[in-house]
């Protein structure tokens, strides 16, 4: 349980932590699309670059990434497994047990997980360098504009912040949970398959249970403080772009008209 890092914020004097967190987003929404253009290898190699030069430019480790995306290792692992034995079109690049292994779910497979690492790449950039409260007033600021349609922009930032302040104490009570089934003599380890089940079912239900506690201690916290979303809020830190912002801004969109141009002129069909 240690080793999740996704929505922990680590404290830093970065670029990237000094930066607008609505610049952030907004960088972070334009790399993900760039990641879903089919580029082929080329554009990947291209967009891997430009994030291995953000992992630095936030003073972040290489291990620490490795460890956000330890949790999609096994889903990876499944994919795997599916493509190979649905796809059945292209080549045949080797056979495992006289079962044939098809070249296009290798590279469909390939590339699925490729763009999964970039997303967790990203994600965990803008979490690290971004405070959960200001992650919460840039999602606010740019979805103010959709108010006039209707969209409750405080509400959804809102629920956001929550969700991420309590990725962290999940964790931390999930341990204590684990430590308190380990002392009654309860193994996560070892033993059987139906055993295992038995002991994850013994560590799912308290937490479930917990997690529910402390929603509804928190929803009685912000009724008995007078919290209504629906009345207008002052605020005391207000966010305000910089020349170094817009050009961040301005830079992850010349990324993806990079990954465009790379499609059409290496992949155009």
């Amino acid at each position: 349980m240690d080793n999740i890092v996704f929505g922990r914020y680590i404290s830093g004097d970065s670029a990237l932590h000094r930066m607008d967190p609505r610049a952030k987003i907004l960088a972070m929404l334009f790399l993900i699309i760039s990641i879903f253009i089919p580029s082929g290898i080329f554009g990947y190699v291209f967009i891997g670059i430009i994030l291995l030069d953000g992992v630095f430019l936030a003073k972040l480790s290489i291990s620490y990434i490795f460890k956000a995306m330890k949790p999609m290792m096994f889903m990876m692992f499944f994919l795997l497994l599916v493509n190979v034995f649905v796809i059945r079109n292209g080549d045949v690049l080797f056979t495992v047990f006289d079962y044939p292994i098809y070249e296009k779910a290798v590279f469909q497979t390939f590339y699925i997980v490729i763009r999964l690492l970039f997303m967790i790449t990203i994600t965990t950039l803008l979490t690290a360098t971004t405070k959960p409260l200001e992650l919460t007033l840039g999602i606010e600021d740019l979805l103010s504009p959709f108010k006039r349609i209707g969209v409750p922009a405080h509400i959804i930032a809102m629920m956001i912040s929550i969700a991420l302040r309590y990725i962290p104490t999940l964790i931390e009570e999930t341990q204590r949970i684990m430590k308190a089934q380990a002392s009654r003599g309860v193994d996560l380890e070892e033993g059987s398959f139906k055993e295992k089940i038995s002991a994850l079912l013994s560590l799912i239900i308290p937490l479930f249970i917990s997690s529910f506690q402390r929603a509804e201690d928190l929803a009685s916290a912000m009724e008995a403080r007078g919290y209504d979303p629906e009345k207008k809020r002052t605020r005391y830190h207000i966010l305000k772009m910089q020349n170094m912002d817009y050009l961040f801004v301005f830079f992850s969109i010349l990324v993806l008209l990079l990954v465009i141009l790379i499609k059409v002129v290496f992949y155009a069909i």
